[in-house]
């Protein structure tokens, strides 16, 4: 009996439940907001609605500024750079993954380069066996002493 899995929808915060859960004032969740550190969906009513990944990132910049004790300046750099790093994981990641396919497809040209070339070799070996079989027996078919023990007396 195959489970059904249960939809969930996206959690959304309140300015007051978020400023509850880091013990910050609003007015500093204001301040992140207006510094454009997050941006919060908006309600028709327009009241903030905070979602997980803004919930996770006000976490963030809370720990640098309360904990780390960096300036909104610092933080923004942090961010800044944390995107680029991103952005280049993501680039590195696509190109190895492009030279992991061009490896793969060029092991296998290699690999039937190999085969076709041992079976050209395998017939030039058959062939040249052919031959040494053909010249060996020709040469026991002229010689009419090959049989013949001689003794030279001296």
């Amino acid at each position: 009996m195959a489970e059904k899995k249960i939809k969930r929808g996206k959690a959304f915060f309140s300015i007051s439940a978020v400023s509850k859960m880091f013990s910050v004032h609003q007015q500093t969740i204001r301040l992140y907001e207006k510094e454009g550190f997050i941006n919060p969906k908006r309600s028709d009513g327009n009241t903030r609605m905070f979602s997980e990944e803004d919930v996770e990132k006000l976490e963030e910049i809370i720990y640098l500024t309360h904990q780390l004790g960096i300036n909104l300046a610092g933080v923004e750099m942090i961010l800044q750079l944390q995107k680029k790093m991103k952005k280049m994981q993501q680039d590195m990641n696509k190109i190895f993954t492009e030279t992991q396919r061009e490896l793969t497809h060029e092991t296998q040209n290699r690999k039937h380069l190999i085969e076709n070339y041992t079976k050209q070799l395998k017939s030039k070996k058959e062939e040249t066996s052919t031959v040494q079989q053909e010249k060996n027996t020709s040469k026991e078919q002229k010689s009419p002493f090959k049989d013949w023990d001689i003794d030279y007396e001296e």
